[in-house]
């Protein structure tokens, strides 16, 4: 008889792992002073890109004796991605709140700077700060975290499990027990 496997249960560890993973990377970057540097939001999405195509690929091999379909990956994909969205919220709400409360105005800051230098009109640039200034409470930030990661998770997945999905023939390759 054949076991269903719980795709929340068997991808907990594999979200605590991206999640992990991306909390040292921001503390990292946070420590080194590149926040704002443009480089490093590139090697965070080289970094996920990897990491996710290997746990989906783990999640595969271990738990779905080496065959998953492309919705299973997308859905697995997801709820790594849910997992890690959840403990960057708190890590982003712990940043804001309580380990730099004034980084908040720094990104408002270098915002206001890169429209500067773009050549917007300062009335323009008054109520692009005005507004962006009422999202950068801690609180609001972790919400917009989760939101704005699982929308990127989604797209990942999308993309990554094109290269996981593996179906055999059902009458040839059936799973051991």
């Amino acid at each position: 008889m054949e076991q269903k496997v719980n795709p929340w249960k068997t991808n907990l560890a594999n979200g605590l792992i991206l999640g992990l993973v991306g909390v040292v990377y921001s503390l990292l970057i946070y420590f080194l002073n590149l926040s704002f540097n443009k480089v490093q939001g590139y090697v965070s999405i080289l970094i996920q890109i990897t990491l996710l195509y290997f746990l989906l690929k783990s999640y595969r091999d271990n738990y779905l004796h080496g065959q998953i379909t492309y919705g299973q990956s997308v859905g697995a994909g997801v709820i790594i991605f849910l997992y890690y969205a959840v403990i960057m919220a708190v890590f982003t709400y712990i940043l804001n709140a309580f380990i730099d409360t004034g980084l908040a105005a720094k990104q408002l800051a270098f915002a206001e700077e890169a429209m500067v230098k773009k050549g917007m009109p300062q009335a323009a640039i008054d109520t692009a700060m005005a507004m962006q200034a009422k999202f950068m409470k801690p609180g609001i930030m972790s919400i917009l975290v989760i939101f704005g990661s699982l929308f990127y998770g989604v797209i990942l997945s999308l993309l990554i499990s094109i290269f996981i999905k593996k179906e055999g023939n059902p009458l040839i390759d059936t799973p051991a027990n």
